[in-house]
């Protein structure tokens, strides 16, 4: 295959290959990369985590000579019965296991939100507070501050 042929036609492979048709379509299901369906099935097959010096090897065989292990296969057919029968949540953590952002996002509740604002209010209002027991009474609002003992005419001797 050249470059014009895989970028007018980039899933020419997945159409040919249907052991790789079913990885792509179960990774699409589960929402994660190719690879990382690998070391889940790798990881449900053997019950432990992928070693990294296996890394490029099943990458390589994957990738590039287009070969599927038999418990990659195992795995993405499961994950894509179990979809077409309704079972599967792909919000599952244990298929966002090697995700590095992978979190449940959740929103705020009223009880949150009244806190912080109740918090932010009385921090504005201590410091106005504060700042008329620091201040001296000005006679004008603008620079320069003159006090009024300042202003007053001093008498001479």
């Amino acid at each position: 295959m050249n470059l014009w042929e895989t970028l007018l036609h980039p899933d020419r492979e997945e159409l040919e290959n249907p052991e790789r048709r079913a990885i792509v379509e179960a990774a699409n299901i589960l929402q994660v990369g190719e690879f990382q369906l690998l070391q889940l099935a790798y990881r449900d097959w053997y019950s432990e985590d992928l070693p990294e010096e296996q890394f490029d090897q099943l990458f390589h065989s994957y990738a590039i000579d287009g070969i599927v292990p038999p418990w990659a296969r195992h795995y993405a057919r499961k994950i894509v019965s179990e979809d077409q029968s309704g079972q599967l949540d792909y919000n599952q953590p244990r298929y966002h296991r090697y995700d590095c952002d992978y979190g449940v996002k959740t929103s705020l509740d009223a009880r949150s939100i009244c806190f912080a604002l109740g918090l932010a209010a009385m921090m504005i209002g201590g410091g106005i507070v504060l700042s008329n027991f620091e201040a001296d009474p000005n006679t004008s609002m603008f620079p320069p501050y003159f006090s009024d003992a300042e202003l007053q005419p001093q008498s001479k001797i």
